[in-house]
């Protein structure tokens, strides 16, 4: 005879008059007798002795068993039987552990939010795309002294890497917007780091072949940009924008610092030809990663939880794939002008020091090999702990209510004015660490960029943010090619200060077209 059925053959129980009905319904056992309050039962039998802490009284044969009462050990002398006492919740997890199921809750990854799964991989990816992009800065150097390159030559190779990752920009945000982020990132990835390995054979086989190549690589990075705003601009709500472009982009900076550190050890260790081969590698890791994980949208992937996806759709744009691109409307607004022309005066200067820092540090600080990709490291390093800064800060604007338009405004004209004000103090300087310490924070200002013209394309056309990234960042890109090319032939015809000056005029050109036209509000449906 189990307990229960035995107290019930004894007993009955019936509730006192303020009854609480919350406990209605529930089960009678040990356990229901132990935690619900003021339950009277009658019956033949004393079951239970309790200790002090119980509140105990018997009138008649009227047991009351009052709050937080304990019970001791007790026999029953009448009956040759045992009692076996039913216990729903020992019951239950005892069938757990019977049946092999885990008593624990879900894995603490199980429960990170899958937007920011994704952030992570466009991070890890932008980590690549930089270090596959900076090692030819480095790797350069003993290249043009083997093969006996002009600064000129040294100039359009280094160019050349623009003339691919022009191509794609425009055609790889229409591609993106209509057959999802996911596909041309993958894309993007391999091919790049194939051309990644490509390279010292091409540098081999003489240097039309080495244009070729370079030009490929720029193929394979032209995409990312726009297929990585694509992604995210279907994954992350409007309130964690400004960070998570600014932690992704920060992928670019740390990849810089990555392989501007990692560079020179190769170099030094086992030639120039290595640091292409061991970076390139690493992107089919990244692919395999990426094809497991990852979703062009959250409405594709059948793991994400409920809550975060109403989270994600609550605050997001319509996901009704783009068929056709509205042209003659984008082209029609000043705030997308605004936006070319900064991107533009923004990518100048940025992509000078991107190539041409550690000649720099070579031939004006006179630092070595080694030291020139060392001393690199530290602008790229103030550069991605700068950009997620300016991304906290100007997302706690928006929450606090501050405009978006304001705020834009505000990070953009630091990721300008900052950079133009530290490069006119290089030619005051005259010791190698502060001609660094004055790099260093020229980019680290640079970096809040990321939250002004680099975040507004979400801003004010978000289902053509890829569309609108490729175009903004082809004139960016022509900056690159122009602003690289043009920096080798100032430097056979005059010196650094007149690079920086060029640098420093266009930052005061942006600064002035974003101010005046640009806006943080969506104008394009």
């Amino acid at each position: 005879m189990t307990a229960k059925a035995f107290l019930l053959s004894h007993y009955s129980c019936s509730p006192p008059k303020n009854y609480n009905s919350n406990i209605r319904g529930r089960n009678f056992s040990f356990s229901s007798l132990y935690y619900t309050t003021g339950i009277e039962c009658r019956g033949a039998f004393r079951l239970f002795q309790f200790g002090s802490r119980g509140l105990v009284r018997r009138n008649n044969d009227s047991w009351k068993v009052g709050a937080d009462v304990k019970s001791k050990p007790f026999k029953i002398a009448e009956s040759s039987e045992s009692l076996k006492f039913e216990d729903p919740i020992s019951d239950a997890l005892l069938r757990k552990k019977e049946e092999g199921d885990s008593l624990e809750g879900p894995a603490w990854w199980e429960e990170f939010p899958k937007r920011w799964v994704i952030v992570l991989l466009c991070f890890s990816a932008f980590l690549l795309c930089n270090m596959d992009r900076v090692n030819m800065s480095i790797a350069i150097l003993p290249m043009a002294s083997e093969y006996h390159w002009s600064p000129t030559t040294v100039g359009l190779i280094q160019s050349s890497f623009f003339w691919g990752y022009l191509l794609t920009q425009i055609a790889g945000g229409i591609w993106a917007d209509t057959v999802g982020g996911k596909a041309v990132l993958g894309f993007g990835v391999v091919w790049w780091s194939v051309a990644t390995v490509l390279t010292p054979i091409a540098a081999k086989l003489g240097l039309p072949f080495l244009f070729v190549v370079r030009a490929f690589m720029g193929i394979g990075e032209g995409v990312a940009m726009p297929a990585m705003n694509n992604i995210l601009s279907k994954w992350v709500p409007v309130s964690e924008r400004s960070r998570s472009l600014a932690f992704v982009y920060s992928g670019m900076y740390l990849g810089s610092v990555t392989g501007l550190a990692f560079s020179p050890l190769l170099i030094h260790n086992f030639g120039w030809p290595s640091v292409f081969f061991s970076f390139g590698s690493l992107g089919t890791v990244w692919f395999a990663v990426w094809l497991n994980k990852a979703y062009s949208s959250p409405l594709d992937d059948p793991d994400l939880r409920p809550e975060e996806k109403k989270l994600i759709l609550s605050s997001s744009v319509s996901k009704e794939p783009v068929k056709s691109i509205p042209w003659k409307l984008i082209l029609s607004k000043p705030p997308v002008w605004a936006l070319i022309v900064s991107h533009f005066c923004h990518n100048w200067g940025t992509f000078i020091l991107l190539t041409w820092m550690p000649t720099y540090y070579h031939q004006v600080l006179k630092f070595n090999l080694t030291e020139s990709g060392l001393y690199a490291v530290l602008p790229w390093l103030t550069m991605a702990i700068s950009a997620n800064v300016g991304g906290w800060i100007a997302d706690s604007l928006v929450r606090k209510g501050v405009s978006v338009t304001v705020v834009r405004k505000i990070m953009q004209t630091i990721g300008f004015l900052g950079p133009a004000f530290f490069l006119t103090q290089l030619s005051h300087v005259d010791s190698p660490a502060m001609a660094v310490l004055c790099m260093s924070c020229s980019q680290g200002s640079d970096a809040f960029s990321q939250s002004g013209l680099y975040s507004n394309h979400q801003d004010i056309a978000p289902r053509y943010s890829g569309v609108l990234l490729g175009l903004s960042n082809t004139a960016g890109v022509l900056a690159g090619v122009f602003g690289t090319a043009t920096t080798g032939y100032i430097l056979q015809h005059g010196s650094w200060d007149d690079v920086f000056k060029v640098s420093v005029g266009l930052y005061l050109v942006g600064t002035l077209v974003w101010n005046a036209f640009s806006t943080g509000e969506k104008i394009i449906d």
